[in-house]
């Protein structure tokens, strides 16, 4: 199945690596992925940001291989982060990790989570 990107001309171009849009087609089995966060399998929550970042998508990909699914299948990512200054690892880190797939996406700047040691969330939508 192929998840199709949408940019139309007369909207803005994205800031990043994302695109305006994505949709799947009719049919489509769809799996939508909690917040996942930068903790160890044990619960641990390392202070290091890009750690924390990488272990979010460790964690977000591996509900999506359990499901059968790979990252072309994701429809939309949305990241959570508490700082402005993290957004340029979190960019670095999710396009890394999308390996060029510009999924529809929102990134926003919360005043914290539900663990106050944690630095990043991310949910996402897959479609297969």
């Amino acid at each position: 199945m192929t998840i199709t990107l949408h940019n139309p001309a007369g909207v803005a171009a994205p800031f990043s690596r994302y695109s305006q849009g994505a949709s799947a087609p009719a049919g489509a089995r769809w799996l939508h992925i909690s917040g996942q966060v930068g903790a160890t399998p044990d619960g641990t929550v390392p202070e290091d940001p890009e750690r924390q970042m990488e272990l979010a998508w460790d964690n977000l990909l591996a509900v999506l291989t359990d499901a059968g699914m790979a990252v072309t299948d994701l429809v939309k990512v949305d990241g959570f982060i508490i700082r402005p200054d993290l957004l340029p690892l979190y960019r670095s880190v999710r396009e890394r990790r999308l390996a060029g797939h510009a999924t529809a996406s929102t990134l926003v700047i919360v005043a914290g989570l539900v663990v106050p040691s944690l630095l990043v969330e991310i949910q996402a939508v897959a479609a297969a």
